[in-house]
């Protein structure tokens, strides 16, 4: 009897849960979208159990659109949108609140206060983050002291909270395991990187009562077993998890020191594996783990630059600004102009990420004139894009000391050939576009692979990674400076 790996990518917009089989191949895969919810400006939120019915229902799909039975799965995998946080009752398993998203602004005053009190110096050097409220542990106290009894409760150990990738182990286990990875919880604020724990100094700073956090974990190894899950029976073992960007990383068989990898999702993420070094950065970058594989004493650590908003600035176009009716339309519209004639769109929306760190900042589209039409904004949309994260890799070349030579892509907005060819133009370096664009799920596929003993070595999930294709610049390099002067004049405008 076949065997495979069931995979579940719980994004930030929706759930992918896919089939692969010995060979890597995705034999099946259902993607269903969930509710964005924002009670104010700055605020975004998602109810858990829209997310958990997008797990349960997709499970049920994709076996049933692969013809395979519950009984062929070998083993699951997890990834997820990493600093969004859960708090719910153990008892009862309902959440006290809705979940917060990693976007969430709400936390600004109380992340702008620790900078002044001088937190920032000793979070940063235990956890390798930035003081922001994109992270996971101003939104936990944000719960406890703004849920009626929460606090209370907590104390009395009646809570339990996590990131994605816990709540949904929790629930996959039959309310039995209540355990995260290494590369979630180095996103939380409260784990000391070097010793790969909860940190008591980090757990006083941000009052979170240390009951509350799940178990750390290799990403890879059993984590526990499936109970009352319709159509799959008990005991399936669940054996790899990994925060998106970081399974994104695994997913690209970037297992060599200095290989590097740039998710366009929801936000856009490059990472680059370091290996047991961990790089402190000067530039406004992070230092997160990337994982920790089974049986290994040592963490994998990566140098890591966000942007909270990439493929959501199309989204934009579509659902507010009614420019297209569907996301893959935005390609054909920015193709229409040859160039935006002046006009910049800084997608700051939700504040800006690395290497800024500005969560004040708001988006700016400049430089219109009477001339510019819904194809200029398009195309300026998808040079935003690129361009902020070509931010990121100055920075990343500057901390380690040198130039990167490629940079592989990953995510639905990567079979734009107009916005790969862009990434390449502005960053300078090659852009390499895989086989299999979806890197994120088959991160959390390949570390399950690992856990379970499905696959067996690092080497052989290297043969499986392919470039599709490879984008060069076309750009000189003085048409590449003068177009990064203007666009860190538009974000200069968007800083103020």
């Amino acid at each position: 009897m076949e065997k495979f790996i069931l995979a579940l990518d719980q994004g930030t917009t929706g759930t992918t849960v896919c089939l692969l089989n010995k060979q890597a191949k995705m034999v099946a895969a259902i993607n269903q979208e969930h509710p964005q919810i924002y009670p104010k400006p700055g605020w975004v939120e998602h109810d858990p159990e829209a997310i958990w019915q997008t797990v349960i229902s997709g499970i049920e799909k994709v076996l049933a659109k692969a013809a395979v039975s519950g009984e062929q799965v070998a083993a699951i995998g997890i990834t997820n949108q990493r600093e969004t946080v859960v708090m719910w009752d153990k008892e009862s398993g309902k959440p006290i609140y809705n979940a917060i998203v990693w976007q969430c602004r709400r936390t600004t005053e109380f992340c702008t206060a620790l900078k002044r009190k001088g937190a920032a110096k000793v979070i940063r050097r235990k956890t390798g983050l930035v003081v922001d409220p994109y992270f996971s542990a101003s939104k936990l106290r944000w719960l406890l002291d703004n849920v009626i009894g929460a606090r209370k409760q907590a104390r009395a150990g009646k809570l339990l909270a996590g990131t994605i990738d816990a709540f949904l182990l929790w629930r996959l286990t039959g309310r039995r395991t209540h355990r995260t990875d290494v590369s979630n919880a180095s996103r939380t604020q409260l784990m000391d990187i070097k010793k790969g724990r909860w940190d008591k100094e980090l757990l006083k700073i941000f009052s979170v009562p240390p009951s509350l956090l799940p178990e750390i974990a290799p990403s890879s190894g059993i984590f526990g077993t499936t109970l009352g899950i319709p159509g799959l029976p008990d005991g399936i073992p669940i054996t790899g998890m990994a925060g998106d960007q970081q399974a994104a990383l695994f997913g690209q068989a970037c297992f060599d020191v200095g290989s590097a990898k740039c998710t366009f999702g929801t936000g856009s993420f490059l990472l680059m594996n370091t290996g047991a070094k961990m790089v402190a950065s000067k530039s406004g970058l992070l230092t997160t783990v990337a994982w920790q594989l089974k049986g290994e004493k040592k963490l994998t650590y990566a140098l890591e630059g966000g942007a909270f908003i990439c493929g959501a600035a199309v989204q934009w176009l579509r659902d507010q600004m009614q420019f297209i009716k569907k996301s893959e339309e935005v390609e054909a519209l920015a193709r229409e102009v040859t160039t935006t004639d002046g006009v910049y769109l800084v997608p700051a929306f939700v504040g800006l990420g690395a290497p800024y760190w500005d969560p004040e900042a708001r988006a700016a589209l400049v430089g219109m004139t009477r001339g510019t039409g819904r194809a200029h904004v398009a195309r300026a949309t998808l040079e935003g894009m690129t361009l902020q994260n070509v931010d990121i890799l100055l920075a990343m070349e500057k901390d380690l000391g040198r130039k990167m030579k490629a940079v592989r892509v990953d995510g639905g907005a990567v079979k734009n050939d107009l916005l790969m060819q862009m990434q390449a133009d502005f960053l300078g370096v090659s852009v390499q576009r895989p086989t299999h664009i979806e890197s994120t799920v088959l991160g959390a596929a390949y570390l399950a692979g690992l856990g379970s003993g499905f696959w067996s070595s690092l080497s052989e999930i290297k043969k499986v990674w392919q470039v599709q294709r490879e984008f060069t610049s076309d750009l000189s390099a003085s048409r590449r400076k003068l177009k990064l002067a203007e666009w860190h004049r538009a974000v200069d405008r968007a800083r103020t």
